[in-house]
């Protein structure tokens, strides 16, 4: 509706500019704002953003719950709006806040797959040593189990971010916020190899010159490049579970808390901004926890 992209504008900029979020996370904004509006035009309900009141977003939410989206996706689309609604407030074009009282379905923490060392060596031990993006791929895998990084740390990881004389690495995280995460001996051993060996023979193109992971045409890789090679991967090494570049991020979080790691240390490695992200790894631990018992506790064993 064109009396609200002025107000859409507004949010955006306000989203980059004082939130600095990335543009993931302010196109993941807007897309809910969108939602909204074609819901209210699609109703004919032609009033803007001070006009709405809590019982419009609440048959808003009632259409997208209709249309059998999930509780998960219902409660991304509320929180987009009450982020919307708080800009409003700041920029003073609403004076309450009619989102604040917006219910959003309950949702389960889901537990996402996580692999075991064992799985994530045969993954590892997939890779084609003998072709160039070989030797680039083992060191892209051993950097994202040994720091558990986000696919867009990994992918934007830059060569002027490499301490590995000390064995760190420097991370931009999500807000720009950055971080030094540690860095296993063999993940130091195949960055070096890559970079070394492989990397120097390869075409550069402008500006990426400190981007450490390159692909053919001496570019950066994609997000959708690493999800690619490490299906594949799971495919070759028969391991069924649903597994997506975060998988490693998660397996390398779960095999930290299941080794008795602190959750601050493990909060300030995954770069969480809050701990309670963090503390959906306690869970697994304890579930962790009972099947060990299950196992190997005389008390257990049915």
């Amino acid at each position: 509706m064109s009396m609200w992209e002025p107000y859409k504008k507004g949010f955006k900029a306000y989203l980059q500019l004082e939130k600095s979020l990335s543009d993931n996370s302010v196109e993941a904004y807007l897309h809910d704002v969108d939602k909204l509006t074609q819901f209210l035009e699609l109703s004919n309900n032609l009033k803007s953003p001070p006009e709405l009141d809590l019982k419009d977003l609440q048959q808003f939410i009632k259409s997208i719950a209709e249309l059998g989206m999930t509780a998960t996706s219902q409660a991304r689309i509320i929180s987009g709006i009450r982020g919307f609604y708080k800009y409003c407030l700041l920029e003073n074009i609403v004076t309450a806040d009619p989102s604040s009282l917006l219910e959003a379905p309950k949702t389960k923490r889901v537990l996402p797959d996580f692999l075991g060392l064992d799985e994530i060596e045969n993954m590892i031990s997939q890779i084609d040593l003998s072709k160039p993006d070989g030797g680039r791929n083992k060191a892209i895998l051993e950097t994202m189990y040994s720091c558990g990084l986000r696919v867009s740390e990994v992918i934007n990881l830059k060569i002027s971010c490499l301490y590995l004389d000390i064995g760190f690495i420097r991370v931009i995280g999500k807000g720009d916020k950055e971080r030094l995460v540690p860095i296993g001996r063999d993940a130091v051993k195949y960055i070096t190899t890559y970079k070394d060996n492989i990397r120097v023979h390869q075409p550069v193109k402008n500006g990426f010159g400190d981007i450490l992971f390159l692909n053919k045409r001496g570019q950066g890789l994609s997000r959708v490049m690493i999800f690619y090679i490490i299906k594949d991967l799971a495919r070759k090494a028969g391991i069924t579970k649903n597994i997506s570049p975060h998988t490693f991020r998660h397996s390398f979080a779960t095999h930290l808390i299941e080794g008795g790691a602190d959750l601050r240390a493990v909060q300030e490695m995954l770069g969480h901004e809050s701990i309670i992200t963090t503390e959906i790894y306690t869970h697994l631990d304890r579930d962790f926890l009972r099947a060990t018992l299950h196992q190997f506790h005389p008390a257990f064993k049915k």
